[in-house]
């Protein structure tokens, strides 16, 4: 984000400054990805220890509705 300050700042030619933004583009998406990818694996997908099957079904519940979510929010 700084390096497309900077090019605005320096009134820097519009086809520099329009790469610039697909790089922090692609860098979020490719975040974005490994975030979901995390949070189905430790929220959602991971067994749990067995000791409470209602909680662990909760937590799976709530795991999947924040991840919902965030997907609608996502592909706004």
């Amino acid at each position: 984000m700084e390096a497309i300050e900077r090019a605005l700042e320096a009134e820097r030619p519009c086809g520099e400054i329009l790469n610039l933004m697909a790089s922090v583009r692609g860098a979020v998406q490719g975040l974005t990805v490994e975030l979901i990818e995390d949070h189905i694996r430790d929220h959602i997908a991971a067994p749990g220890t067995g000791a409470d099957r209602e909680q662990e079904q909760r937590a799976r519940e709530q795991g999947a509705d924040e991840l919902i979510e965030v997907v609608r929010r996502y592909l706004k």
